[in-house]
């Protein structure tokens, strides 16, 4: 029976660039071996030495995540579509505060000028001036200045989110401007906190930017993330996307997370007891194995796209609007314009928030992607996660 396989953009250099490949199989396994013959070296992505599929890879059949089914022994029907989606790690990047007429935390009326500068929002029923006031009283920590933490701060700070966090210690490379909105060819050289600031202030005056120059490790996560309401992840290495997940978590934070690489881009909401990052993707892949945005390229829009999602997930979060992401995987693959959504459990055998959990504490984050530790501009040492 022909069954339609979705080839990821990262995955595709091995499939002659196609996005869809059609073959006969009973059952899963017998499809992605069908694939792997007539394209060598797919399965090499898809299987381990065990042959069984790692932990970065989620297989899913017609939209429902095969270990909710019989694994790759789940039969198929002729017209069934599977789709394997790898881990994508890329977001931040490659390698002042306001002094508005109502301060972030005021339960006060809105200004005469916050009254005109935030009128599409007010006249909104779903937000209205008390919804603008809870956009004034959030506080949201936005991991990485890059690639999807420029939209996602940006979009925050036009709509009045009164308390902006930035986590970021990289300076500005030109490389940076393709996508990077918060910065500019005169900022080159900066350090990309600055430029955050001078563009956030230039936006809307009102917002309190707070600054953590500084690499988010395991020794200082819960005392930047505490103080926050919610908190986006926008990084660009699997270390950082563990640590902020399990602080996230241990700290009862929802976490709005995004990630993008080449076309491909995406995003989910994880809040705390409705499933983690570990869930998804309980190990990382092995290093070297999924490329960074360095090695492969990003396309700059598709940074935009998975921002603007995530600024979007944020303030349905702070009005409690609408249905979230939460146990939805959206993904967006740009080369055909199509949104994929995939439906995310909670995994009882989780190490963090599962039945009987293993993870209770922060670990050292390197060691656990076998990533080399970051280590901020001018810095000795190296700073671990």
């Amino acid at each position: 029976m022909a069954v339609s396989v979705y080839i990821p953009s990262p995955f595709r250099r091995l499939t002659q660039n196609h996005e869809y490949v059609s073959v006969e199989g009973r059952n899963v396994a017998e499809v992605l071996d069908a694939v792997d013959e007539r394209y060598p070296g797919f399965g090499n992505l898809v299987y381990d030495r065990e042959r069984t599929i790692p932990a970065h890879i989620n297989i899913y059949v017609n939209n429902q995540e095969i270990h909710d089914l019989s694994g790759t022994d789940t039969t198929l029907e002729d017209g069934d579509q599977v789709a394997v989606i790898p881990a994508l790690a890329g977001g931040a990047d490659d390698h002042a505060n306001g002094n508005g007429a109502a301060p972030a935390g005021n339960p006060a009326a809105l200004s005469p000028e916050e009254v005109m500068r935030y009128s599409r929002h007010i006249i909104m029923g779903q937000v209205g001036p008390t919804g603008q006031r809870k956009l004034r009283n959030a506080k949201v920590l936005i991991v990485g200045a890059g690639g999807l933490g420029s939209p996602v701060a940006i979009y925050l700070a036009l709509a009045g989110v009164g308390t902006v966090g930035i986590v970021e210690f990289d300076t500005v490379d030109l490389s940076n401007l393709q996508r990077q909105l918060l910065h500019q060819t005169a900022d080159v050289g900066k350090t990309k906190m600055q430029s955050a600031v001078e563009t956030l202030s230039a936006y809307n005056p009102h917002v309190t930017v707070r600054q953590h120059e500084a690499p988010i490790t395991s020794d200082n996560a819960f005392e930047i993330i505490r103080d926050y309401d919610y908190v986006v992840n926008g990084a660009d290495n699997f270390a950082t996307r563990y640590l902020v997940n399990d602080a996230s978590y241990l700290l009862g934070k929802t976490l709005i997370d995004g990630s993008i690489l080449l076309f491909d881009g995406q995003a989910t909401v994880f809040k705390p007891g409705q499933g983690c990052y570990r869930c998804l993707y309980p190990t990382p892949p092995p290093p070297g194995l999924v490329p960074s945005c360095a090695e492969a390229g990003v396309l700059g829009a598709i940074t935009g796209i998975i921002g603007s999602i995530q600024a979007t997930e944020v303030f349905k979060q702070i009005l409690d609007i609408g249905q979230p992401l939460v146990g939805r995987l959206l993904l967006v693959d740009a080369l055909t314009m199509e949104f994929r959504t995939m439906k995310l459990r909670r995994d009882p055998d989780c190490p963090l928030c599962g039945d009987n959990p293993t993870v209770t504490e922060l670990i050292d984050y390197d060691q656990f992607c076998g990533s080399p530790p970051l280590v901020a501009p001018g810095a000795t040492g190296a700073a671990h996660h």
